[in-house]
């Protein structure tokens, strides 16, 4: 089933084909290559306006996707151990196919979170793990919209989308300006609840690897190998801030 595109998504915006997520992709790179460049001369702009308006909507999407994803599971008696994917057309099955593609064009907006750092010139926070997150993400989720929209997924996107409410939140108050910065200590406390996502996802992918169960492995390996890597990259960068930081 992998390897056939599911022909409910299949014709729906960006899924139809590689050729539009590439080229957005594309377009993001070359944002963080050439952005830098072009804001050198430029004014660093604070966008407060913009950036509270943002991170409140991504926090109302975030909540939308996470009680969709809940909600669906939840009516469809889906399975936290081992869930196919509802390949038919039915009520709760279209319902959960429409909620994964909103998930995947959330990747797609959130590429906005490193157009907002380079034009307020927070260059230091494009890092490595900011862009291959980002970057990656795009390719990931159309992948899993135009093969398996549901089953297994929804344990990622529901958690996700969970987790994201309070990371554009936090984002939101840090808008604010520095009035807001004693309300924010729990930083620490929000990159702590990312990584147990992530160890979440690892274990709810690696189940199916040892169990039979009808949902692609292939799709289950690729989560585990990908969630890996951010984990790392998270250890690596909370040991940097918070605890070497800090000595």
């Amino acid at each position: 089933v992998f390897c056939f595109p599911d022909p409910r998504t299949d014709p729906w915006p960006l899924v139809y084909s590689p050729v539009p997520v590439t080229l957005v992709f594309t377009s993001y790179l070359l944002m963080v290559a050439l952005g830098p460049s072009c804001m050198r001369h430029q004014r660093q702009l604070e966008l407060r306006a913009p950036l509270l308006a943002y991170n409140l909507a991504m926090v109302a999407l975030s909540s939308y996707m996470f009680y969709e994803f809940l909600v669906t599971s939840v009516l469809a008696n889906y399975s936290y151990l081992c869930q196919p994917v509802d390949y038919s057309r039915s009520e709760l099955g279209m319902r959960m196919a429409r909620v994964c593609w909103w998930f995947f064009f959330s990747k797609v907006i959130e590429l906005l979170d490193t157009v907002f750092l380079i034009l307020r010139k927070k260059q230091e926070q494009v890092t490595f793990l900011h862009v291959y997150h980002h970057g990656s993400m795009l390719f990931n989720w159309w992948s899993g919209v135009k093969y398996v929209p549901g089953g297994q997924a929804f344990f990622i996107g529901m958690l996700n989308s969970f987790v994201h409410i309070f990371m554009y939140g936090y984002y939101a108050l840090a808008s604010l300006g520095p009035r807001m910065h004693r309300y924010l200590w729990w930083k620490r406390y929000l990159t702590i609840l990312q990584m147990c996502q992530f160890v979440a996802i690892a274990a709810h992918s690696s189940y199916n690897l040892f169990t039979e169960c009808p949902f692609p492995d292939g799709f289950n390996t690729a989560v585990f190998l990908y969630i890996l890597s951010l984990l790392a990259l998270f250890l690596r960068f909370y040991y940097r801030t918070y605890i070497r930081g800090k000595q």
